[in-house]
């Protein structure tokens, strides 16, 4: 698929200096984060719309700077189609031919490991993120017990923007879901700023807003 292919590249030529595997990660030289446009501070925190979208893969949103240890990705469904799938992944190898789930949400909300809160990630160490949304088939649960109407449980492995859903009822779906499976992710149909925040609407209508919430250092004594 082209959109991996321009993935893998555009995440060794930002971040090559990583290497870790999805076992084991090693200390990454810091980020220095800036103030640039669309930021705002809150609560002690640089809140930031700072993310952009690559016109080589115009399914995929990326920070403009590395997110980093302590930092809160705040990735909000406002409104999410009812079978498309809001995945946020990372890079599990230094070549990112690997990616890991770090949180999915269906229409229901968020399905993945989640803390204190559906829409906040407390990022653990420095990498490559992105969010893009996968459009599955309507799942079928007849003979299914206990399935809904929506996947809520994935493998936690998979090559770049492949999301792969596990359990009863992808197993009961398993030929629409391999047939699926080669698709390309949902296509942005517009983005902008609305403030700090960074709001992206995609084809069929699901809307995301995201910000990306940095401990603020600023010393307010010099101000």
């Amino acid at each position: 698929m082209k959109g991996v292919s321009a993935l893998r590249a555009w995440a060794m030529l930002g971040f090559c200096f990583v290497s870790f595997s999805a076992m084991a990660q090693k200390t990454l030289t810091p980020v220095t984060v800036t103030a640039p446009a669309y930021t705002s501070h809150h609560g002690g925190y640089l809140i930031s719309g700072d993310f952009k979208i690559d016109p080589r893969i115009p399914s995929v949103v990326f920070p403009s700077q590395a997110l980093v240890k302590d930092d809160v990705l705040s990735v909000e469904p406002v409104h999410l189609a009812d079978t498309d799938y809001l995945v946020v992944q990372e890079c599990a190898t230094a070549d990112c031919a690997t990616a890991s789930i770090v949180r999915v949400w269906n229409a229901d909300g968020a399905k993945t490991a989640v803390r204190n809160s559906d829409n906040r990630i407390q990022i653990q160490h420095e990498n490559k993120y992105w969010i893009w949304v996968k459009h599955l088939p309507e799942a079928f649960s007849a003979g299914c017990d206990n399935c809904g109407e929506h996947y809520s449980s994935f493998e936690p492995f998979s090559p770049p923007m492949v999301l792969i859903p596990s359990g009863q009822l992808a197993a009961v779906n398993k030929d629409e879901l391999a047939a699926a499976r080669t698709q390309e992710p949902v296509q942005i149909e517009s983005q902008t700023h609305e403030g700090s925040t960074f709001v992206v609407t995609y084809d069929g209508g699901t809307i995301v807003r995201i910000r990306r919430m940095h401990a603020d250092h600023v010393d307010k004594s010099e101000h």
